[in-house]
């Protein structure tokens, strides 16, 4: 019985590191990853997938205005950092009405193809770009940084990753990110 209770204790004392060094987060990640594999659709291209989405009303909606949504249904690749909703929500109001005026079509198309790259970029790879920067489809380079286990991409937080569908990947992000 002694060595039966001897054996255990590292067990017992691997769960316990496991669980304050974050065993708990890695779980609801693995609920999360499995909810996106859901989403992931090879056979719809990243315009439809957003769309069917939910959580993309308003980037969709700039998408039309700028009149680029059917360069993003193209061949690709491309990987879209999407803000959701709740980013564009945590915009000053009169930015999106302004922005969604006919007027100001072109600083609204430098702001959205600043969230696309021409490249099909999965989270592994985007890991491996830690420190770098990498070019957007408006021609300015965003910085990939890994914080605390977190990946940022231009200070905007992933909060979502790897929706593939048949022209690239998206990730979602918490913020806008303005160039």
């Amino acid at each position: 019985m002694k060595k039966k209770i001897k054996k255990l204790i590292p067990i017992l004392i691997m769960v316990l590191l496991f669980n304050t060094v974050g065993l708990s987060s890695y779980a609801s990640e693995q609920v999360t990853n499995s909810q996106q594999k859901e989403q992931q659709d090879n056979s719809k291209n990243i315009i439809d997938i957003a769309v069917g989405d939910g959580r993309f009303k308003t980037l969709v909606a700039a998408l039309k205005a700028a009149e680029l949504e059917d360069s993003l249904k193209g061949q690709g690749p491309f990987t879209v950092f999407a803000p959701t909703d709740d980013a564009f929500a945590k915009l000053p109001e009169n930015i999106m009405k302004d922005l969604l005026k006919p007027g100001n079509k072109e600083n609204l198309e430098n702001i959205l193809t600043y969230h696309v790259t021409p490249q099909r970029l999965v989270s592994e790879e985007i890991l491996k770009l830690n420190g770098k920067e990498i070019k957007m489809l408006n021609g300015k380079n965003a910085k990939i940084e890994v914080r605390n286990n977190e990946v940022y991409i231009d200070g905007a937080k992933i909060v979502g990753k790897d929706i593939i569908g048949k022209n690239g990947v998206i990730h979602v992000i918490e913020t806008v990110m303005m160039p």
